[in-house]
């Protein structure tokens, strides 16, 4: 690899599209007439996608060593040479830095949501991600954190339904990406990542499992709880569900027939069915809500 390439492939751009639950609270706090606070999502959105990518240099240092015993991994440009530990230093240090100057634009809440999740990630990286199960909990808490930034960063109040299925939602994504790196790896999962010894894949089924109907459950209810009708003037938005159990049966497809599951962002990327289940929700979420 040569030029700016390697660069981007550590930041790992493909992934600022979790940031897009930032947009949560603007979406159904029907708060998108609002030009000022459209901006100031806008510039959390940018500060938790370049936060991210901080966080993403961090634990390719730390597991650099780890990651060169991966298939995959083992392409990482850091494991792979391409770039030094001096030059992603100042990469990630002036991320975190604009980060922070972002967050701070908008307002000291999001500053707060900001370095929280910076100090949450520095905790994982250092250790916390060896903790079976914690680990999950500990992404499942960055993306939580992401839907704070968009609702209390810019004073939207967050809807108590919407974390519910944030939360479970999230579980489900962390505990099918441990079941697809121990299935990757084929015996050598603690060489690699040591909690993956800890982790069995029949445990991991039902973990999955129990995240899954978690998730289908608690979205069903919020669209047909009465703070959310009277909020949106609708009973319709029961109408979005089957996009939702069609895009985690979906997934668990991909995760045990297809070998995926172990990048979320990038099965969304990449699977017609999955982003068109996410296209499909989205559309009529925004058509029932307008």
């Amino acid at each position: 690899m040569a030029g700016i390439a390697p660069y981007l492939k550590l930041l790992r751009p493909y992934q600022w599209v979790k940031s897009g639950f930032v947009f949560v609270g603007l979406l159904f706090g029907h708060a998108w007439n609002d030009a000022v606070l459209i901006g100031d999502v806008l510039l959390v959105a940018a500060a938790f996608s370049l936060a991210a990518s901080a966080v993403y240099v961090l634990n390719d240092l730390i597991d650099r060593e780890r990651d060169r015993e991966h298939p995959e991994k083992c392409r990482r440009p850091l494991a792979s040479g391409a770039i030094g530990v001096t030059q992603a230093l100042l990469l990630g240090g002036a991320c975190i830095a604009a980060a922070l100057a972002l967050a701070a634009a908008v307002s000291l809440t999001a500053l707060a949501i900001i370095v929280g999740y910076a100090a949450l990630n520095i905790a994982y990286s250092l250790g916390l991600k060896h903790v079976v199960v914690l680990d999950v909990f500990i992404i499942s808490a960055g993306f939580m954190l992401r839907i704070l930034a968009g609702t209390l960063g810019v004073d939207i109040e967050p809807s108590h339904w919407l974390l519910l299925c944030g939360m479970m939602i999230t579980l489900f994504l962390g505990f099918a990406k441990r079941y697809a790196e121990i299935a990757a790896l084929e015996g050598g999962a603690g060489s690699h990542r040591k909690v993956l010894e800890d982790y069995d894949p029949a445990v991991l089924d039902q973990m999955i499992g129990i995240s899954a109907a978690g998730t289908i459950v608690s979205y069903s209810l919020y669209t047909v709880s009465a703070e959310t009708v009277a909020m949106h003037g609708t009973t319709a938005l029961i109408y979005t569900v089957p996009f939702v159990v069609y895009g985690i049966f979906r997934y668990l497809f991909l995760l045990h027939r297809r070998g995926g599951g172990g990048d979320p962002s990038a099965a969304l990327l990449r699977d017609r069915h999955l982003a068109g289940a996410f296209v499909g929700w989205l559309i009529s979420v925004v058509a029932l809500l307008a």
